[in-house]
């Protein structure tokens, strides 16, 4: 609104919102927001674009996080994140946008139509005709809610808002908004054009006004000074009101306060007064001759410069009465001058006005002061400084007068706090870079605390699988170990056991030869042998001793016609009884029942 304005640079948000929007949607994640233990299914997610009409259509104040907070409904972690993405934004706007907080509080309403549009398109929510309709909001920084017509505009435009988002909302586009957003710019444009023309013509209005004001207040001035506590004939009084405040107004407008006219019309002022109080000019009666003898054609000679025109024949008719009266040394009617002229309003300051430098003000002008706090701080811009009456002409920005201050007032209310400079205002496209910005930092930071986790994660998992492994790397070294020793022990064992069954065999033998020996020692000669064959098919050949020669140990036996005749020596007929494959008859029963005894007493040795 105001012509001083500068124009929002939004390339930075632009920038920033190219991308990062997305990663932060997707990555960050905010501690006490209620996120799914796992990735939901599409067919799971609730869908909120009913809960969030609701709340934009009732304008609620609360953040999209507490609304989705209070319901029980299963959120995705996308929606999560594009609520606190959108809620940030706007809370950040709300504390720096520099609007009215009434205005700034509609326009923070749009958290849940951002939210909505985030969770759907990501960075594309913020179009160029949406940013460029939200930064051009700072023209109407200096609105205030204080029920005027062009308060009213802008609420009633708001109203439109609302209808337009809801429409938004209900059909799942974002034309709506778009469309309402491209009409408030030409509207824009239109009111911006015609609020030009209305702030030149109340600045040349206001300049003409503030030089009446001046000469009005320094012939108020001057009249005031000249009757304070004077006792004048009420002729004087009323010739100084009817006549000679609007030549000194008109002097002081004419040629300013230096003109010789002004000086002159100034003198006789104080001339008038002299001669109508008896209590100055009677102390020289001389003076007050030769005075009263010339003011008469003075105050023609004045009137005239001054207005062009001559005084009307009867304004110096009581005026004359009281000079003659004067003149004759009587003394007429008096009355107290000020009372006398009524309510008559003067300020002395304006006897030594003075219009400040400008190195004094000009920093003030084109800027917006703050009066007052909260939703009834009432906003003006200092729209100029009007030199000739040194007062500041106060406007909505748009060409509309609020008032007007005295400079002395102004420096007064400013160093008591009373009034202070709008900050800065940061227009929404700054908001949101900034916010994003910071956003993206928390949302890498998360990222690489992620990665460091699951590599501190994946570190401790192959820690714990190498401490796995090497534990049981030890139980079977261990268990091999122990397998070994009971291999080892089994081995023993099986060695003892058949070191045992060889010394039992060993016995065996031994017994069996010893009695195989006793045998063969016991043969007679006819005594029988039987000789198992090598072929299985063949029958046992039936022996029986013919010859025993003892030289050379040898046993000769023959078959029962005495032929076939077998030769065996007696350590080879012993192995053969003790191998089963000779069988002495006879004997063989004996030795067999000898054997067994044999055996048996061993494996009763062994239990």
């Amino acid at each position: 609104m105001s012509p001083h304005r500068q124009r929002p640079k939004d390339v930075p948000s632009r920038r920033a919102v190219s991308g990062k929007i997305d990663d932060i949607l997707a990555g960050i994640r905010v501690p006490d927001l209620p996120y799914p233990a796992g990735k939901l299914e599409p067919g799971a997610v609730s869908d909120w674009r009913p809960l969030l009409l609701s709340c934009w259509s009732e304008q609620r104040d609360e953040r999209v996080t507490q609304v989705i907070c209070s319901v029980h409904l299963e959120w995705s972690a996308r929606q999560i994140n594009a609520a606190y993405v959108a809620d940030r934004i706007m809370d950040v706007f709300l504390k720096t946008s520099g609007l009215h907080p009434g205005l700034a509080r509609r326009i923070a309403r749009l958290r849940f139509y951002l939210a909505w549009r985030m969770h759907l398109d990501g960075k594309k929510t913020f179009s160029e005709t949406l940013l460029a309709w939200l930064d051009s909001l700072q023209e109407w920084r200096g609105w205030n809610d204080s029920g005027g017509r062009s308060g009213k505009v802008l609420l009633d435009q708001l109203d439109a808002l609302v209808i337009a988002v809801a429409a938004s909302f209900e059909s799942g586009s974002v034309e709506s908004l778009e469309a309402f957003c491209r009409q408030w710019r030409e509207d824009a444009a239109k009111r911006n054009a015609q609020a030009g023309k209305l702030r030149q013509r109340l600045l040349e209005t206001e300049q003409g006004a503030a030089r009446q004001r001046k000469a009005d207040q320094i012939a108020r001035a001057l009249i005031g000074r000249a009757l304070q506590g004077r006792r004048v004939p009420a002729a004087i009084v009323r010739f100084i009101l009817d006549y000679w405040q609007g030549l000194l107004k008109q002097s002081v407008w004419n040629s300013g306060l230096e003109d010789e006219t002004f000086r002159h019309a100034s003198k006789l002022l104080e001339w008038l007064v002299w001669i109508g109080d008896p209590s100055l000019s009677d102390k020289d009666r001389n003076r007050l001759y030769h005075v009263g003898e010339q003011i008469g054609d003075r105050i023609l000679d004045v009137w005239g410069r001054v207005h062009g025109r001559p005084l009307p024949a009867d304004a110096l008719s009581g005026l004359e009465a009281v000079m003659v009266s004067r003149l004759r040394g009587e003394v007429p009617d008096l009355v107290d001058a000020l009372p006398a002229a009524g309510n008559f309003q003067w300020d002395p300051a304006w006897l030594g006005f003075k219009t400040p430098p400008e190195e004094a003000f000009e920093a003030f002008e084109g800027q917006w002061f703050v009066e007052g706090e909260g939703s009834g701080e009432q906003r003006r811009f200092f729209y100029a400084f009007l030199g000739e009456s040194a007062e500041i002409l106060w406007t909505n920005g748009a060409g509309v007068k609020l008032g007007l201050q005295p400079w002395s007032d102004f420096q007064q209310t400013l160093a008591q706090q009373q009034i202070r400079p709008l900050p800065t205002p940061t227009p929404f496209g700054k908001v949101l870079a900034e916010t994003v910005e910071l956003l993206a930092r928390v949302c890498n930071k998360q990222r690489r605390q992620r990665e460091q986790a699951a590599e501190a994660a994946r570190l401790r998992a192959e820690e714990l699988r190498h401490r796995k492994a090497a534990a049981q790397e030890r139980r079977r070294e261990l268990e091999a170990a122990r397998e070994a020793e009971l291999e080892r022990q089994r081995q023993l064992a099986e060695e003892q056991r058949m070191a045992d069954e060889q010394a039992e065999q060993e016995r065996i033998r031994k017994e069996k030869m010893l009695l195989a020996e006793k045998q063969v020692d016991g043969i007679k000669l006819g005594g029988w042998i039987v000789v198992q064959p090598d072929d299985a098919s063949e029958e046992p050949a039936r022996l029986k001793l013919a010859v025993r020669i003892n030289a050379s140990r040898k046993l000769v036996f023959v078959d029962r016609l005495g032929l076939n005749r077998r030769e065996f020596i007696e350590d080879e007929l012993v192995g053969g009884i003790v191998e089963g494959r000779i069988r002495v008859l006879g004997t063989s029963a004996e030795f067999d029942d000898t054997l067994s005894r044999v055996v048996g007493r061993i494996r009763v040795g062994r239990n």
